[in-house]
């Protein structure tokens, strides 16, 4: 990361746009959260084609280009038309990469759950990453959460900014960052 200084506390993860083409409401909620206060998301979608990725993706830019924000792709990136601040690597992605996946001025994220995840996003020049789950999410009831002493330490071992994901609120931010995180990321937290 050039200047994490930049980077802000709170990161949007959007939770999957809806199949049916419809955005209205989808984009209804990110300015929403843009205008609480957001300056980071994730356009996050496991299912879209790319086609319909980089005609929600262009929305999405236009509305954080209206509120001063940065928006980071997770997506179909290999075949966007899209140039967003960024792109972000599953853990998956993660591990296939030899090299940062970007050059340039765009941001590269991951997704980390394990030290040698971090320590392989670090290696390739990652720019900041998301570490998960820190504590029990809705999402996925019962998974093994990591707890904010084992975050800490893993955030120890790199150095890189890192946002806890997985169970957070708005008020863990502060937490979070007395245990070495940037900030936080979530779905539910900001949307």
């Amino acid at each position: 990361m050039r200047d994490d200084k930049v980077l802000p506390e709170w990161l949007l993860v959007t939770p999957e746009p809806p199949a049916d083409g419809r955005f209205d409401p989808f984009l209804a909620r990110i300015e929403h959260a843009l205008a609480g206060g957001v300056a980071l998301i994730q356009l996050r979608s496991k299912h879209a084609s790319a086609e319909s990725f980089d005609e929600l993706a262009g929305e999405v830019l236009a509305i954080c280009r209206r509120h001063g924000a940065r928006l980071i792709l997770n997506g179909p990136a290999e075949t966007t038309k899209i140039r967003a601040d960024g792109i972000h690597l599953n853990s998956e992605r993660l591990l296939r990469s030899t090299r940062r996946a970007t050059s340039g001025s765009q941001w590269v994220s991951a997704a980390c759950h394990t030290r040698a995840q971090l320590r392989h996003a670090q290696a390739i020049g990652v720019d900041f990453v998301t570490l998960s789950p820190v504590l029990p999410t809705s999402s996925h009831p019962g998974a093994p959460t990591l707890g904010w002493r084992r975050f800490a330490e893993l955030v120890a071992s790199v150095q890189l900014p890192v946002y806890a994901l997985g169970g957070m609120t708005r008020a863990d931010c502060r937490l979070a960052r007395a245990f070495g995180a940037q900030g936080i990321a979530g779905i539910s937290a900001f949307w």
